[in-house]
C-alpha cells in the first residue's frame, strides 16, 4: 500500500491510499480518482514529505478541511449545530439516561451521548428508540 499527498484543479488537497504506484496510475487514467471534497476527476499528485517515524508518540489528526466545503460537509456542520443546540448533552451516561427517560423517571427531553456498542444494542432490545450521530462532541477545555 502506498499513500499519496493529492491535489485536484480546484486547489483542494486531500490524501488517499493506493494498492501501488501503478494502480493509482491505472485508476487516474480511468478517471476513477477524484478529489474527495468536490469530486472533480481531474487530480495530479502532491508535493510530499517522506513519512518518517519517530517512535510511539502518535502525530494529531487534522481534520480534511478547516470549514465545510462540500455539501455533506455542510450538512453535517448544519446538523451537529442543530443537536447541540435544541438536545442535552449527558456524556458517556447516554444509556442510563435514556432508559431513565424511557421510564418516566427523569422529563422527557432530547439527549445526545456517548454509548457503547452492547450499551446501545441494549436500548434498541428495549424498544427504546435512538440513532448514531455521524459526529463526536466538540470538545472544549478549560
Amino acid at each position: 500500500m502506498i499513500q499519496y499527498a493529492l491535489k485536484c484543479t480546484e486547489g483542494h488537497s486531500f490524501d488517499s491510499w493506493f494498492q501501488s504506484a501503478t494502480a493509482y496510475e491505472k485508476l487516474r487514467s480511468a478517471g476513477h480518482v477524484t478529489c474527495a471534497v468536490c469530486g472533480c476527476a481531474d487530480v495530479e499528485k502532491a508535493l510530499m514529505a517522506p513519512r518518517v517515524s519517530h517512535g510511539d508518540t502518535a502525530a494529531p489528526k487534522k481534520p480534511l478541511t478547516e470549514t465545510p466545503v462540500s455539501p455533506a460537509e455542510q450538512a453535517l456542520a448544519a446538523l451537529k449545530a442543530h443537536v447541540e443546540k435544541t438536545s442535552d448533552y449527558v456524556g458517556p451516561s447516554f444509556a442510563k439516561e435514556a432508559r431513565k427517560i424511557h421510564e418516566g423517571e427523569a422529563p422527557e427531553r432530547a439527549i445526545w451521548g456517548e454509548a457503547k456498542p452492547e450499551e446501545a444494542r441494549a436500548l434498541v432490545e428495549e424498544g427504546i428508540k435512538i440513532a448514531p450521530l455521524p459526529f463526536t462532541p466538540t470538545r472544549k477545555s478549560n
